[in-house]
């Protein structure tokens, strides 16, 4: 694990009294997306109320089993054995969490996953609120070509060193933050805060035993050494048809993906499937929903989308919608 403390900056004396006194700046890498996998590192970064780094932490996370896209995240086998299980370092985790709004780039994503390991280690994380850098972006109309992190990051002229490292990942989000933060406060715009709500019980299913990925190393693997073949299963649900705003998702819904997406497309995939939705590879009059970050790109799927009227939200709001996906209606 690792601590450090950055000295805090002079700030703006105006700021909304509304705006929450504190932030921890959160990122997770994960075996994968799916509802049974694991953290295996996580980095937070405290920050204060106008967005100036209080000091941050680091830690590698043995998730007891496969550790997934080595290929993305760098971190086999080896590397996680020594590393603490998650229970070891629930209480430092939480501890820098409390009391603060949990941030976050697709932030459900990352507090889906902490929750989830809280509640296996029969433990609640201290959070209440969480905000989405993707959702304040848009909130803020940046001029990005996409919600990637690393579009990001090139507005505010931060560098990134290490892509998909929890560390740098975090210390980069606290950079783009704090700027994002300010505009906000000047602009008078009200964040995008949503309510978390703590598991409180868990049962895991079983999950591929740790070594079972090919090779030791980053070349050595393939994306199909960890998930099975991309040839999904049918959809063991009748269509109930197009998404309605401010309703449900409902199992048996046709849900396309277009664009760029912050989130692995095939992991989002996955975690579709496993809600019981149909992910459909084109549009047609049957879709659902489209889920792209850039409603407003020519692609052809964004284009059918407004020829036949197909509901269409961005990312993040997807995630919230997986959240609680209504079940299909008894036959």
């Amino acid at each position: 694990m690792l601590e450090d403390r950055t000295p805090t900056a002079s700030s703006p004396t105006e700021w909304p009294a509304a705006y929450p006194r504190g932030y921890a700046v959160v990122d997770v890498e994960t075996t994968g997306l799916a509802r049974d996998d694991r953290i295996i590192s996580a980095a937070v970064y405290r920050l204060d109320a106008r967005g100036e780094v209080e000091d941050h932490w680091y830690t590698l996370v043995n998730p007891e089993r496969d550790p997934g896209p080595v290929w993305i995240h760098g971190l086999t086998s080896d590397t996680l054995e020594g590393a603490p299980l998650f229970r070891d370092v629930a209480q430092e985790f939480a501890d820098r969490l409390d009391g603060r709004v949990l941030v976050a780039h697709n932030a459900v994503f990352d507090w889906q996953m902490i929750a989830r390991e809280y509640a296996r280690a029969k433990r609640e994380a201290p959070v209440r609120q969480r905000l989405c850098t993707i959702a304040l972006a848009k909130e803020l109309a940046l001029p990005l070509p996409n919600h990637k992190l690393e579009s990001l990051a090139a507005h505010f002229g931060v560098v990134q060193r290490r892509a998909h490292h929890a560390l740098d990942d975090a210390r980069v989000l606290a950079e783009a933050f704090r700027p994002s933060l300010r505009a906000a406060a000047a602009g008078g715009v009200r964040l995008p805060l949503h309510e978390c709500r703590p598991l409180t019980e868990w049962q895991d299913r079983p999950a591929p035993r740790v070594g079972q990925q090919a090779g030791g190393g980053l070349g050595g693997h393939r994306p199909t050494s960890w998930r099975p073949a991309r040839k999904r299963p049918a959809c063991p649900y009748p269509n109930p048809g197009r998404y309605e705003d401010g309703k449900r998702l409902r199992q048996g819904m046709r849900i396309a993906f277009s664009g760029d997406t912050s989130v692995e497309r095939e992991l989002l995939e996955d975690r579709a499937t496993e809600a019981g939705l149909h992910v459909a590879t084109s549009i047609s009059r049957l879709t659902s929903l489209l889920v792209t970050n850039d409603p407003d790109s020519g692609t052809s799927k964004v284009v059918k989308a407004r020829q036949f009227g197909t509901p269409v939200v961005d990312e993040a709001a997807f995630g919230q919608l997986l959240r609680d996906v209504e079940p299909a209606a008894p036959r």
